[in-house]
């Protein structure tokens, strides 16, 4: 009798007992694309971070490149560092149903890892203090928008279909301004992307939402779990970049 109540009393009056079922698997499921994806962006930071240190000396204020900054920032290998995280992205979008859960997880983990590295070069251009401001910035609109992406009933998929225009928009417009150098366009590029990054951010977090399904094995859920995490990731480091290429200090 005492087993029958305790699971009558987990079914609200009018729910059924397989909506329950699916909400909290539903919850855990983004916890852990949650989790994942917080575990990547302070890889990423701490790597930027140690990396930086060991690459810089403080010369009588002013900062000095060491053997190791001039060979990953001012080096060919300065391109291997910028490349190899886009051909492991590249690899985790287009290879994901022929790895494991834990080969994708790893991946995901390198990849952050490796633009750690190449992010390093923000604390040569920004103050510690700029970063650290336009950091918490960026957590608290994204966390603003991947709420809503979660519970708006509103369909989404036109906003992102949008929003994907958009940002070949901005990479093309990217691409030009490396030879112009226009600090107006460099401006106009920024603004228009954070607005592209908040709209995908909603957009992604409900795609997540609704590829869960219940009747997925622990392999399809954990890879669907790490391109959650994934997506979310580029969607907060480039919109941190972009806020603060708008507000950040300059040294």
């Amino acid at each position: 009798m005492s087993d029958f109540d305790r699971n009558f009393a987990t079914v609200r009056p009018g729910y059924r007992a397989d909506q329950v079922a699916i909400d909290q698997g539903l919850r855990a499921h983004m916890l852990r694309v949650y989790n994942y994806m917080t575990a990547g962006v302070a890889l990423t930071g701490l790597v930027a971070w140690f990396t930086f240190s060991a690459a810089v000396t403080d010369a009588g204020g002013s900062l000095q490149l060491t053997s190791f900054g001039q060979a990953i920032f001012q080096s060919p290998l300065m391109w291997v560092l910028i490349l190899a995280p886009l051909g492991l992205v590249f690899a985790l979008s287009f290879g994901i149903n022929r790895l494991s859960a834990g080969t994708a997880l790893l991946l995901f983990f390198v990849y952050a890892g490796l633009l750690g590295v190449s992010l390093a070069s923000i604390f040569l251009v920004y103050t510690g203090t700029s970063i650290t401001r336009v950091f918490f910035i960026s957590a608290a609109t994204f966390g603003a928008m991947s709420l809503y992406g979660y519970t708006t009933q509103r369909d989404l998929t036109g906003v992102g279909s949008f929003m994907f225009m958009g940002l070949i928009g901005i990479i093309i417009a990217s691409l030009v301004n490396i030879f112009l150098k226009s600090n107006g366009l460099g401006w106009a590029i920024s603004v228009i992307g954070v607005l592209i990054f908040v709209g995908l951010t909603a957009y992604d977090t409900q795609k997540i939402k609704e590829m869960y399904s219940v009747q997925d094995d622990g392999t399809v859920a954990g890879r669907k779990a790490v391109m959650g995490a994934l997506s979310l990731y580029l969607d907060f480091i480039n919109l941190f970049l972009m806020l603060l290429r708008l507000f950040g200090d300059r040294r």
